[in-house]
């Protein structure tokens, strides 16, 4: 059985893109639930830094999470990343232990 997967990625927007960001992250929640190795895809925005975006998401498998990354809608946003992004995404895998 596949072990199952889950990612922290931290995005930092650029000052006055937080709104835009925003907008093209949710763009992608609806598609991404509806991946077959989706468990949750989950977004949230700092209280105490606007420009702060964290997506809490968890995978059935690697090979779950490989496709969605290949996935256009996701492309898409990873191609403004440029525009939108102050700093290149933190990004964490993690496996569950206990």
């Amino acid at each position: 059985m596949a072990q199952s997967l889950t990612v922290i990625a931290v995005l930092k927007a650029q000052p006055g893109k937080e709104e835009l960001l925003k907008q093209e992250i949710i763009g992608c929640i609806s598609p991404t639930r509806a991946e077959a190795g989706c468990i949750n895809y989950d977004l949230h925005q700092s209280l105490d830094d606007r420009t702060c975006f964290t997506l809490y998401e968890n995978w059935r498998s690697k090979e779950a999470l490989d496709q969605h990354l290949q996935m256009p809608y996701l492309q898409a946003l990873l191609g403004k990343a440029d525009e939108l992004l102050a700093a290149a995404p933190d990004i964490q895998l993690l496996e569950r232990i206990g």
